[in-house]
């Protein structure tokens, strides 16, 4: 596998464990810097909310960057984000170094798994984002308990560390990264901002929102979902953490090898369907250590294959905008991440603590239907041009050499 994806992997895992251990940790962070855990979980918030909304727009203002340079700049950003984080003075210093590396994000991961599929033959795209991606899969399995392991007894080591590996990331891919193609030529921000206007551009983040926002709801809450089957025993908690960790690894890899191999629409409405059934039978597989097993394992292993086809779906509409149309993707899986909260305490509140994944279950299946449907319409969109044209019997007597029909 060729060093520079690991090390575009390397910068997602980076990101991913960023955005992700501030949850292991916020019991320091409200004790150290004097406020409520509740409070101190807005720094989730912040993030998530500071990638989605600035993933598009920073797209677009550094449309004429070189890729190598855009990858360096906001590894730099986010490095430094993350140093000011472990040196803030206070919660609201604290707030604003979450939005600074939410930037240096939101620059980074759209504009690395573009440039992974630059990176290699076309009929290796789908494998060459699962790498990357990959790397976010990984920090869920180890970047985060180890993250919180560190930041146990003071979580500015976890700043600390989140800022190593992004300064390793950083040093590598200034050594490595030499050859990247330059993008083309840069439209202006209208043009840019063109493919939003597009209905199918639109339901495709729509999936990717719908999608992970199921998978939130749930995720956010999984203890209180297997909680019969742990007992709320922490360490029974951890195995089930931890099968979900490795299978979301497993679930990336397979993916991309999957969109190679059978197409995107396959992985999504397949991968759709397995997460629809299992979140249907969580509230039975969660009463048992081996159901809630079952379930840490089919999920994210069918979760990040659809993960992998979703990127590779939207930049496929308009190959000219993939960097803008990747970052609307991940625009929409943060908003989702965001909303997931929100969401799986509502389905709490409305079904109980045992029903509320099925409201996971509607989500999920909003989401294969509107893949579904926009993968008829394409085929549509396909048929049409070739209705319109000529009968094969006047292109025959036009041209001697041409196929018999």
């Amino acid at each position: 596998m060729p060093v520079r994806l690991l090390l575009l992997a390397l910068g997602s895992f980076a990101i991913g464990t960023d955005s992700m251990v501030i949850a292991g940790i916020l019991g320091p962070i409200s004790a150290d810097l004097g406020v409520s855990v509740n409070a101190a979980g807005q720094l989730v918030t912040v993030f998530a909310l500071g990638y989605a909304l600035l993933a598009p727009v920073l797209a677009t203002l550094t449309a004429r960057w070189p890729r190598r340079r855009l990858l360096l700049t906001a590894l730099a950003v986010f490095s430094a984000a993350n140093a000011l984080s472990a040196l803030a003075p206070n919660f609201s210093a604290l707030l604003a170094t979450r939005v600074l590396a939410a930037a240096g994000a939101a620059l980074y991961t759209p504009t690395a798994n573009a440039a992974a599929t630059t990176l290699v033959a076309p009929e290796r795209r789908g494998r060459a984002l699962a790498t990357v991606l990959g790397g976010m899969t990984v920090a869920t399995a180890l970047g985060v308990p180890l993250g919180t392991w560190v930041g146990h007894a003071d979580w500015r080591m976890t700043m600390w560390l989140v800022t190593f590996l992004g300064v390793a990331a950083l040093a590598g891919l200034t050594l490595l990264l030499r050859d990247l193609p330059s993008p083309a030529a840069a439209p202006g921000l209208r043009a840019r901002l063109a493919p939003l206007r597009e209905r199918r551009v639109l339901g495709a983040a729509g999936t990717t929102f719908t999608f992970f926002l199921a998978f939130q709801c749930v995720y956010i809450y999984l203890a209180t979902a297997v909680r019969v089957a742990t007992g709320g025993d922490a360490g029974r908690l951890s195995l089930v953490l931890l099968a979900s960790g490795l299978a979301s690894v497993a679930g990336s890899w397979l993916g991309g090898r999957l969109v190679d191999r059978i197409g995107v629409r396959r992985v999504l409405l397949g991968g759709s369907t397995v997460a629809a059934l299992a979140f249907t039978a969580l509230p039975w597989l969660g009463r048992s250590m081996p159901g809630a097993l079952i379930y840490a394992v089919a999920t994210p292993l069918a979760g990040w294959a659809v993960s992998v086809a979703l990127p590779h779906r939207l930049a496929s509409l308009n190959p000219a905008s993939a960097p803008l149309l990747i970052s609307l993707n991940s625009s929409a899986l943060y908003l989702g991440m965001a909303a997931g909260g929100v969401a799986g305490s509502a389905a709490i509140a409305v079904l109980g603590e045992r029903w509320f994944p099925l409201a996971a279950t509607v989500l999920t299946l909003v989401a294969t239907a509107t893949a579904a449907a926009d993968g008829r319409q394409r085929a549509d969109d396909a048929v049409a041009p070739a209705a319109r044209a000529p009968h094969p019997r006047a292109s025959t007597a036009q041209s001697p050499t041409a196929p018999r029909p």
